[in-house]
């Protein structure tokens, strides 16, 4: 039975102006672009084309069909149980950090392999990489403490010749630190990105789960098949997110001078508090939050640096002035 057709709004107005995803999907270059994603396409109670989004398999077909289409990535896969990110989210933070980097060169975007970025858990999907690569440019580094999320993201670049030699992946052996073992010396970054885990357990995040495919299929639902993946080490650690970023903010000060801005996805609000409490405590020169959102889900970026005005001007003479 066919619900009352539903009215969309042409764009999704919440996203990032430069992010190719503020439409909706149009099923049929997708399905061009990738022939497989056909199967799970099917019309909704609205009459809408789309596909089951509590189904593991239907979401990372379409993110391979997304990746494919928007991002010139022939060959994704990411093995079974781990993060399949969504999209349009993660392409909104790296327009928005962008945006920071803009901001500090009189609004120009610096764009190339000299723009350095570090992604702080790169996880088995590579996609900020491959999102910052495509959009701007720049080269990555991502680290990770899962073996298997590093040979996946090795796969997907040495498949994929746009990502070869322009993304490298770090195994961080030592899982409570962020930065040492991965920074050498005297490297230099110019922004870090993290998409933290979320939740305090295995428990709690099961939970979450359960909740969140309660509200996908409007039923109770008792077997948490985590539609979007994830293993452990994605999805929760020990003090959840608010831990992670505190512990992410304390070790960003002693590398305050390889990196020109840090940042982190927060998922919670309530976060906040702490999150600028640690921030003020660390002496973070200049901190920034940006507000996402995507349907009814709203986040935010919070991102700082160590750099004053001065600072900040040197850094971009000496590293920025051949790539704007």
């Amino acid at each position: 039975m066919l619900h009352k057709k539903k009215e969309h709004p042409k764009e999704k107005t919440r996203l990032h102006k430069r992010n190719k995803h503020r439409g909706r999907y149009d099923f049929k270059q997708l399905i061009e672009s990738c022939p497989d994603l056909a199967q799970f396409v099917k019309l909704n109670v609205y009459g809408d084309e789309s596909i089951d989004f509590a189904n593991p398999q239907a979401v990372k077909m379409l993110n391979k069909a997304l990746l494919k289409y928007y991002y010139d990535i022939d060959k994704w896969d990411i093995p079974q149980n781990y993060l399949c990110p969504p999209i349009p989210g993660r392409a909104d933070y790296i327009h928005h950090i962008s945006d920071i980097l803009g901001s500090c060169n009189y609004g120009k975007i610096p764009t190339g392999p000299k723009i350095k970025c570090l992604d702080v858990g790169i996880g088995a999907n590579c996609v900020y990489p491959i999102i910052g690569v495509k959009e701007y440019g720049w080269s990555f580094v991502g680290a990770e403490i899962d073996p298997g999320a590093v040979a996946s993201a090795n796969k997907i670049i040495d498949s994929n010749p746009v990502l070869k030699g322009n993304v490298e992946v770090r195994m961080q052996h030592q899982p409570n630190d962020i930065f040492f073992g991965i920074i050498q010396k005297n490297e230099r970054f110019d922004l870090t990105v993290c998409n933290p885990p979320f939740h305090a357990s295995l428990a709690e995040a099961q939970a979450g789960t359960l909740r969140k495919l309660s509200n996908l299929n409007k039923e109770q639902i008792e077997d948490p098949v985590l539609n979007f993946g994830g293993q452990s080490t994605e999805l929760w650690c020990k003090g959840g997110e608010e831990r992670f970023i505190e512990d992410m903010i304390r070790q960003s000060k002693l590398f305050s001078s390889n990196c020109f801005w840090f940042s982190t996805a927060v998922a919670k609000q309530s976060h906040l508090k702490n999150i600028y409490l640690a921030l003020e405590k660390a002496e973070a020169v200049e901190v920034r939050t940006i507000p996402m959102g995507q349907g009814n889900k709203s986040s935010r970026i919070v991102a700082w640096t160590f750099f004053t005005p001065e600072d900040k001007k040197q850094w971009i003479n000496t590293r920025w002035n051949e790539t704007v």
